[in-house]
């Protein structure tokens, strides 16, 4: 992509390496809350509290307004969310887990606003996207560098798996961040948020986690907060 697509322009620079600071954050948080917690639990809480820091940091930082509906949606989505981590206290999932995937919900706002801006003054979006992708290599030689003897014993399916979803996630940024050319910061996100709902219908039908019934419907509320938001936008 940078070989093929224009240059950013000078004042995009920035925002790529304050995205690739933030992203390392992202990663480790990440971990560390998928470690602890459940993937139908930890996911809704992620990408379910991003959406709503993202409209609002869009209010703030960028001048998009959110309209009455579409802070329904914020309430929905936080209602959603309070559902899901009832009992969360007395012991039904670990405090750090859960304080982890909090953290990262912070961190997805905070990266995807930066990109967002950052995408939108690069004067060449896919130029962007390649280079911020490049910027991120670093990351991968910090893990071979630090982590080397643990990646040789990782087995060849684990590395293939792990090697087939940094293709599909960074596929999936790709196009987020194209988007937020053609549309406001928060009515990207609230549409791309809206994979919660798969992602605790693979966790309770695929992984076996429960409680079912708690973990599915606060998924939908989520859903339809996110919903609510991107429609009022």
């Amino acid at each position: 992509m940078v070989w093929i697509f224009p240059l950013p322009g000078w004042g995009a620079v920035p925002y790529v390496i304050a995205s690739t600071v933030i992203h390392w954050g992202y990663y480790f948080l990440l971990n560390v809350a998928y470690r602890l917690g459940d993937l139908s639990m930890i996911y809704p809480i992620t990408r379910g509290l991003s959406p709503v820091l993202i409209a609002l940091g869009a209010q703030f930082w960028v001048g998009e307004t959110l309209p009455p509906l579409a802070w329904a949606g914020v309430f929905i989505v936080s209602a959603g969310v309070l559902i899901l981590t009832k009992g969360i206290v007395r012991g039904g999932m670990s405090r750090t887990g859960v304080i982890a995937a909090m953290g990262v919900a912070v961190i997805v706002a905070s990266y995807s606003l930066v990109d967002g801006i950052g995408v939108r003054q690069s004067h060449s979006t896919l130029g962007y996207i390649g280079w911020l992708y490049v910027s991120e290599l670093a990351v991968a030689l910090f893990v071979f560098a630090t982590r080397w003897q643990r990646l040789r014993q990782m087995s060849l399916q684990s590395c293939a798996l792990g090697y087939f979803g940094g293709l599909v996630s960074g596929a999936a940024y790709g196009l987020v961040l194209y988007a937020n050319t053609l549309a406001p910061l928060g009515v990207v996100s609230a549409v791309r948020e809206t994979s919660v709902i798969f992602a605790a219908m693979i966790g309770v039908m695929w992984f076996g986690e429960g409680p079912k019934r708690r973990r599915l419907l606060s998924a939908v509320i989520v859903a339809t907060g996110i919903i609510c938001i991107g429609i009022s936008s």
